[in-house]
């Protein structure tokens, strides 16, 4: 093996520091916000840019804007990544569903909450 791979090899099997930690948690954080805040963003504007629900159907016109507007929520999280400094770079598949789910899931929840006009 080379010098350069037992070095790298070397830094990834040493203990990381509280420091480190306390980083790689703050990141996490952030990219934990940064989902939820896309997905209730989408979400609202889901609601408002698919026109009137039926009162009958609680359909909208345009119920595929709201799909779309999702896609363009999960793509556009990798710019504000890059604003807040994330490093986007070391992210997973893993890394990039759950950001995806958690963006899915409070976009169809705020976008729920904000069709039902009536609570049984």
């Amino acid at each position: 093996m080379s010098n350069n791979a037992v070095a790298a090899e070397a830094e990834a099997t040493r203990p990381r520091t509280r420091a480190e930690k306390q980083v790689e948690h703050r990141d996490r954080i952030k990219r934990t916000l940064v989902a939820c805040l896309m997905g209730i963003l989408t979400g609202g504007l889901s609601f408002y840019l698919s026109g009137t629900p039926d009162p009958v159907t609680g359909l909208q016109a345009n119920g595929i804007v709201g799909l779309l507007l999702l896609m363009a929520g999960v793509a556009f999280q990798k710019h504000v990544f890059m604003l807040l400094g994330v490093d986007y770079m070391n992210l997973t598949t893993k890394d990039w569903f759950y950001q995806s789910f958690m963006t899915f899931a409070l976009w169809f929840m705020t976008w729920t909450l904000l069709l039902t006009t009536t609570v049984l």
